[in-house]
């Protein structure tokens, strides 16, 4: 399997970590990049201009206003494009390829943990599954409407949840605690929870930690005081209206 990235940036540079051990060339058209790279993955190709496609799986790592000003020639065994907001159909239009496959990694990318959507071409899946899991976990979803609903939820969620994590640190703060061990405390908090959740119904966690006329349950009666699910269900809608729009 001969890979091609194109774009070493922050996800680009994450996909890297995992996929150097391929057979594997990097486009970097920034001198400062490329030179970074060359020092960092002494045992890769970088170049600073796009090779023939022939024969690669094309990983599209770019600015998505960058595609069309790409000067591409050959046709690739197939394409992976983490571009927001480019189509499957806009990518057969721009490159040509044997197969088609979008990707929306999140950020959790940069610690090898993301929640990366896939939908396109089946006989791309096997492959481009095996390539992403590299920066964390695939979901196979089944048209780009869903990629398009999952954007929100891994793409955009880790802004929500850093909202959540703040409040929460605000709170504790507001209470008496330093600021500094607040935030250890949640970043553990999180990934304990979440483990959890990879086994748990969210309903069942939630019943098992709340207990009659307890703390939790106080919280709980609040945090619905202030419509904190119709907020995130709102914020949910207007991710995917403003998805549909790009």
């Amino acid at each position: 399997m001969k890979l091609l990235l194109i774009g070493a940036g922050n996800m680009g540079k994450a996909m890297l970590e995992g996929l150097h051990v391929h057979d594997i060339t990097v486009v970097e058209m920034n001198r400062a990049r490329e030179n970074k790279l060359k020092e960092i993955f002494t045992d890769i190709k970088v170049v600073n201009s796009i090779p023939r496609l022939d024969g690669f799986i094309v990983i599209l790592a770019i600015k998505p206003q960058s595609l069309e000003s790409l000067y591409l020639k050959g046709k690739a065994q197939g394409v992976i494009s983490i571009l927001a907001g480019v189509t499957l159909a806009k990518l057969s239009l721009t490159i040509d390829s044997k197969s088609y496959i979008r990707a929306m990694p999140n950020m959790a990318a940069l610690v090898k943990k993301s929640a990366t959507s896939l939908c396109g071409d089946e006989e791309l899946k096997k492959i481009a599954i095996e390539i992403l899991n590299s920066i964390g976990k695939c979901f196979w979803l089944n048209s780009e409407n869903e990629l398009d609903i999952a954007t929100g939820l891994a793409g955009s969620a880790p802004a929500w949840i850093a909202l959540v994590a703040e409040s929460l640190s605000d709170g504790a703060v507001n209470l008496g605690l330093k600021r500094d061990i607040t935030y250890k405390y949640i970043a553990q908090l999180f990934e304990g929870v979440g483990e959890v959740l990879q086994n748990k119904h969210p309903a069942i966690l939630k019943d098992q930690v709340t207990s009659p006329n307890g703390t939790t349950i106080a919280g709980i009666a609040k945090l619905e005081e202030g419509g904190v699910r119709d907020s995130f269900i709102k914020a949910m809608k207007a991710s995917y209206k403003k998805t549909k729009k790009l």
